[in-house]
């Protein structure tokens, strides 16, 4: 039996994004037999424009859509860019979110989970992203991760410092992949 696969989204660019380095400390927490792959393409997506939303899509459009599509489950790690998802993500979002509604992420697994410099871990940003995912119509968990002061939060090793954040981490992966799998199943 192949393993599972969540596909991961940073909403962050960043070369050593917090939010990025949350996927990958996510992926150490991870159940048996399910792994995280995450996606390095955000920045090559055009800006979302419905004249160029045609078949074939374009190259990272494409790709984008069809690492969605090949995920049994997504997280995705956002920052918060004045209040709320950076444009980026935003933009992921949108191009993800097509067709309509028979899109990608129609009835996807998907979880949120927020890094932050401040103190508040991009709490508004993970409250967002979470409604317009829920608008395109995936299976939002319920449940956010704030990582607040996030330049401080991360391990040498790369994990999370505070044994209460770790802990909430693999708790919702765990959910996640077990959400995943239930939806896997009962498509079967």
């Amino acid at each position: 039996m192949p393993a599972m696969h969540i596909l991961g989204l940073s909403g962050s660019l960043r070369r050593g994004s917090h939010n990025t380095g949350l996927l990958r400390a996510a992926a150490h927490s991870l159940p048996s037999g399910v792994q995280l792959e995450v996606f390095d393409g955000l920045r090559d997506l055009p800006p979302y424009d419905a004249d160029l939303d045609v078949d074939p899509a374009p190259p990272a459009v494409a790709a984008l859509r069809e690492a969605i599509a090949d995920a049994d489950g997504i997280l995705i790690s956002t920052p918060e860019f004045n209040g709320s998802i950076p444009g980026v993500l935003k933009n992921a979002l949108d191009w993800a979110s097509r067709p309509f509604p028979d899109n990608a992420l129609r009835g996807k697994p998907v979880a949120v989970v927020g890094a932050s410099t401040g103190l508040f871990g991009a709490v508004w940003a993970q409250a967002d992203t979470r409604k317009v995912l829920g608008i395109i119509g995936a299976d939002v968990l319920d449940g956010e991760i704030p990582v607040g002061q996030a330049h401080h939060a991360f391990g040498e090793d790369g994990q999370l410092a505070e044994p209460e954040l770790r802990d909430a981490l693999t708790d919702l992966v765990s959910v996640l992949a077990a959400r995943a799998g239930a939806a896997e199943a009962k498509a079967a």
